[in-house]
């Protein structure tokens, strides 16, 4: 029988920093592809930043939902499954996917077009009759959605979509620069800087590596009062005169027997701040920036000396097929903090108050539900 085409709603950036909630029309999935539900979808900075993206543009890239209709060639995945959204989609054929960075797919990043592209074909969402992007080929703010197979991972029965679809971006971005890229080990000494929904899921990894300290740094109280809740052992508010940081680069070592944390992770957004964990790391220690920090900012090249590693990574790292896995066993266990992490639940037609609550500090992570 014929998959017919739906319509529903989702929310189109116009590219100047607005939006709109419109009806769209979104196709049938063709061979390898899926069409997805959409029961939540999470927020996070970036989709704030993705408004002023050449539009029109379904905004989202953080979603769980239910499987549709499945395009031929697809056999793992029914209709009425659950699945989580992903969007770094490793082809498993790439030189980076071969060296088992699948976060940095050729494919799906489009650097090897002899590969073929990961999003789907044109013209699945349509908007007045016109084919439309998607953020990050997913557009989670959308009622429904056409994505590659490899985009999805089957979640568990017992895990709730309005939880686990912060998984597919925030989560999976904090809790993997700890464990995948730092490598945080047992007894290690850990400061978080931001202390939002990706630094609490900074706080969170380093929690489940063990780590013996972790100092959560936030100039907003309720923000450190999240992150002792959720495994930090210390917080410090940054004073508001100590504009270059050395204040707090003096109160981190001050919990360190003067040597600086093991590894620093930045999470803030500020582009002024991008280059904070390098002086609150140790020597030999990992200076991470998380936040994807737009905007020139300079350095002294003298704070990267002594073998300090100063890291942007992408995603946390993710593997799907390893991370996904353990990201539902913990959460199934509780070692993992979800529910607490949602802070607020909106509908689509309240997207503005999501993300001016999002701006605002006023939630860790939101999350828009469809149902």
């Amino acid at each position: 029988m014929a998959v017919r085409d739906l319509q529903g709603l989702a929310a189109l950036g116009n590219g100047r920093g607005g939006f709109a909630i419109e009806p769209v029309v979104v196709r049938a999935p063709a061979a390898g592809e899926v069409r997805v539900r959409l029961t939540a979808a999470g927020l996070c900075h970036t989709d704030h930043a993705s408004l002023h993206w050449p539009g029109p543009l379904v905004l989202g890239h953080e979603g769980a939902g239910v499987v549709e209709s499945v395009g031929p060639g697809v056999t793992h995945l029914e209709p009425g499954a659950p699945v989580l959204l992903n969007w770094a989609i490793p082809c498993g054929r790439c030189p980076q996917c071969q060296r088992g960075r699948g976060s940095l797919c050729e494919r799906t990043h489009g650097v090897d077009a002899t590969l073929g592209s990961s999003a789907p074909a044109p013209g699945h969402t349509l908007w007045r009759g016109q084919p439309v992007e998607r953020s990050f080929r997913l557009g989670t703010f959308s009622e429904y959605t056409v994505v590659r197979a490899e985009a999805l991972s089957a979640l568990p029965a017992q895990l709730p979509a309005r939880h686990a679809c912060i998984l597919g971006c925030g989560v999976m971005t904090g809790v993997g620069a700890a464990l995948n890229v730092a490598q945080v080990q047992p007894g290690d000494t850990v400061a978080v800087v931001g202390c939002g929904g990706v630094g609490l899921s900074v706080v969170q990894g380093a929690r489940l590596a063990g780590a013996g300290r972790i100092i959560a740094i936030d100039r907003r109280p309720t923000a450190l009062q999240r992150a002792v809740a959720f495994g930090a052992t210390h917080t410090l508010e940054p004073p508001p005169e100590d504009a270059q940081g050395d204040q707090l680069a003096a109160a981190v070592r001050a919990l360190t027997e003067g040597r600086g944390a093991d590894h620093a992770f930045e999470a803030t957004g500020v582009a002024a701040l991008a280059f904070l964990p390098l002086k609150l790391c140790r020597n030999g220690g990992n200076a991470v920036q998380l936040s994807g920090a737009h905007g020139p900012v300079s350095v002294e090249m003298p704070q990267f000396w002594w073998d300090k590693r100063y890291l942007v990574p992408l995603y946390g790292g993710c593997l799907p097929e390893r991370d996904f896995p353990r990201l539902f066993d913990w959460a199934a266990r509780g070692a993992l903090q979800l529910e607490s992490l949602v802070t607020h639940t909106y509908r689509l037609d309240e997207l503005g108050q999501a993300l001016d609550d999002m701006l605002a500090g006023r939630s860790a992570k939101g999350v828009i539900l469809f149902d």
